[in-house]
């Protein structure tokens, strides 16, 4: 199978982590029969080096025309970087922002995943993560209250501002139906969070939801409040598989659902669209102050390049066999700086990348 794969390196450490998932999926490519045909693109800070705009129009067709894209980090030091001296709309991360627009990436996919092996970095008991936890949050991404309508206005000498929820039924039934179907290729539960005693938004989530989960008999449906799913991802992460929810409830919950991982630079993610096109890309910043040492962790990148594999050409025992590695290497010892504790043995970002390559 041909990988058309558009490839975005980013700042800072981007392209150093970004070149080592590449490493890793030429190795999947040439152990299972594939071929990977990169085209490399730029954006952020590196695109307003080149083109004084953090994302072209070319760039935007040459990402769509991919079957998915992979992505570094984006942006730099904002006290320190001239990108940040740019008027909002020309800064790194506008450029970003711009290419989920363009390409409608409404889905946003974060897997929280605990490694038993990395359970000592974990903020939580051990006996509560004991055996470590895996689950996937989706969050719509392009709805809700940060898109809708807002206004500040004084009325009778007071300031009043308002901020307007609003969701589509079909807004919120193509992101059910992304969460059932990676649901399918999981454990077979969602957890559909909202806050259905209080906001009509919610009601037609919950009515909504309800309704795509007849076409999935196998897999089962929970709700949740969010109130309580944020109390219940510190008392018991075990419990969940796929968390559903909308978009500003899906930005806190994925936070924290990633703090109680331990590690960011563990943690990938994804952005999808109503086809099988994806970006791609680490959950951590573009960490300008260790940029160029080569003491980075690749392997959200590198998971994050297994989800492509998953997502977007539906090639599951090519993802496994890169989460498996990964899981190999660290019960090995193996450990990047952030993730370094006693009696493991550091390496650095290619030596990471290397040694993923050799389980796979």
């Amino acid at each position: 199978m041909r990988l058309n794969i558009g490839v975005i390196k980013g700042d800072g450490i981007g392209p150093e982590i970004v070149t080592e998932a590449m490493k890793v999926l030429d190795k999947v490519a040439d152990v299972f029969g594939h071929e990977c045909a990169y085209t490399q693109l730029l954006m952020g800070g590196a695109s307003i080096d080149v083109n004084g705009v953090p994302l072209t129009d070319e760039t935007i067709e040459l990402a769509g025309k991919s079957d998915a894209v992979l992505m570094g980090s984006i942006g730099g030091d904002a006290k320190t970087s001239p990108w940040y001296k740019l008027e909002p709309s020309k800064r790194p991360e506008a450029g970003l922002l711009k290419l989920r627009k363009s390409l409608n990436l409404f889905a946003n996919l974060r897997p929280a995943v605990l490694y038993d092996e990395l359970k000592g970095a974990c903020p939580l008991k051990e006996e509560i993560t004991d055996g470590g936890f895996d689950m996937m949050i989706m969050r719509e991404l392009t709805g809700g209250l940060y898109f809708g309508e807002r206004s500040t206005r004084e009325v009778d000498g007071v300031t009043i501002a308002t901020d307007t929820l609003t969701y589509s039924e079909e807004e919120i039934r193509r992101i059910a139906r992304r969460a059932f179907d990676i649901a399918m290729k999981r454990r077979k539960k969602v957890t559909s969070v909202d806050k259905a005693n209080v906001l009509d938004s919610s009601r037609l989530w919950r009515k909504v939801t309800e309704e795509v989960a007849k076409d999935y008999p196998e897999v089962s449906l929970e709700h949740m409040l969010v109130d309580n799913c944020a109390m219940q991802l510190v008392k018991d992460p075990r419990q969940f598989d796929v968390i559903l929810t909308e978009n500003m409830f899906g930005d806190i919950l994925s936070d924290e659902a990633s703090m109680v991982t331990g590690s960011i630079g563990m943690l990938a993610s994804a952005s999808l669209n109503e086809t099988k096109f994806g970006l791609y890309e680490p959950s951590g910043g573009s960490a300008p102050d260790i940029a160029g040492k080569g003491i980075a962790n690749p392997i959200a990148t590198i998971l994050s390049a297994a989800m492509m594999l998953r997502f977007s050409f539906d090639l599951d025992k090519e993802a496994d066999a890169i989460e498996q590695a990964v899981s190999e290497v660290l019960k090995a010892g193996y450990r990047t700086g952030d993730i370094m504790s006693e009696g493991k043995k550091q390496v650095a970002t290619s030596e990471m990348g290397d040694l993923i390559c050799s389980y796979i």
